[in-house]
């Protein structure tokens, strides 16, 4: 992992504390690109932020081989996370073949479409899915390994495919965990009645 020092050479919009990143990760726009506290990003992680940037919250990991790319605005809430070799977009190029495709070509022949990315707080993508340009997940989604997510995901929902589609609900446990963690108590002891 780098040190501090070698984080903060990096050029970032802001670091949080506890942050860390491995040595094989790679940083494009970094003066776009803000990370909060108790971060880690994993080995083989590229973030390239575009205009939009890239916010990454509270308690967030990047497990490895993760991609962040794209011109469009990408935010990643607290407690969310990203299994490995998830890609995300918030730029996609026309496939209809009615304009020319990749960024070796002029602007004016292409049709390159940028829109935001927002996963809400406790959102989790499992390995190898890919989330498109224009998609928000709510609060607690999880999203399921190789799955194809090209339409906003409705809160505490579990959804799996391609597309990917609504297939049951998630629990809520973790948000009695996430309060209990903030107020420094241990996992197992109760908050106080008021």
């Amino acid at each position: 992992m780098l040190s501090r020092a070698e984080i903060e050479t990096i050029g970032f919009a802001s670091v949080g504390e506890d942050v860390r990143i491995s040595e094989h990760a790679r940083f494009y726009g970094a003066s776009r690109i803000r990370l909060g506290n108790h971060v880690r990003i994993d080995d083989f992680c590229v973030l390239s932020a575009g205009e939009g940037g890239i916010e990454i919250g509270d308690y967030v990991h990047i497990a490895v081989y993760c991609s962040l790319i794209g011109q469009g605005k990408i935010v990643m809430a607290d407690f969310s996370g990203l299994s490995s070799r998830v890609s995300i977009y918030s730029s996609n190029d026309d496939y209809s073949g009615a304009a020319l495709t990749n960024p070796t070509v002029p602007k004016e022949f292409t049709n390159v479409y940028h829109a935001p990315v927002h996963l809400g707080r406790h959102v989790i993508v499992g390995s190898g899915s890919i989330i498109l340009p224009g998609v928000t997940l709510e609060e607690g989604v999880a999203v399921g390994a190789l799955s194809l997510v090209n339409k906003d995901c409705a809160a505490f929902g579990i959804y799996f495919g391609n597309p990917a589609k609504r297939i049951k609900e998630r629990r809520r446990d973790l948000l009695e965990l996430e309060a209990r963690l903030l107020a420094g108590l241990p996992h197992n002891a109760l908050p106080e009645s008021p």
